[in-house]
């Protein structure tokens, strides 16, 4: 329930940000040049990014194993509102010092991805 609740939330502050800080589709990114907050939009953006591979690899993984898929997406979730939070300092570096850890969750998943497919093909071969 928290990382629907954040991607809700971003979600909401994407919508208010393309008004805000003028930014128009078919435009992804800010300009610095062009809005001194660009960095604010960007990082919702960016995490709005990742949000279909951390779904897609926490449900697929989490048919063979749900505890562990269930504690790297918690660890995740944690990791990438740390992420956002220094992203959104107007330091991009500050976004690495702890949010930087969602890139170990999201591989963590990644791998639990591959190994339910993996097990899917050996269990056909077999």
């Amino acid at each position: 329930p928290i990382s629907p609740t954040i991607s809700l939330c971003l979600i909401f502050l994407f919508l208010l940000s393309i008004e805000r800080y003028k930014v128009f589709y078919p435009t992804l990114y800010a300009a610095e040049s062009e809005n001194k907050d660009a960095k604010l939009f960007n990082c919702v953006q960016n995490s709005l990014e990742m949000m279909p591979v951390f779904f897609a690899t926490l449900l697929v993984g989490g048919l063979q194993y749900p505890l562990i898929a269930a504690g790297l997406g918690a660890f995740y979730t944690v990791a990438r509102f740390f992420y956002f939070k220094g992203y959104s300092s107007g330091v991009p570096e500050n976004r690495l010092k702890i949010g930087g850890l969602n890139f170990l969750a999201l591989f963590g998943l990644k791998i639990l991805t591959a190994a339910f497919g993996i097990s899917l093909i050996l269990r056909e071969v077999l």
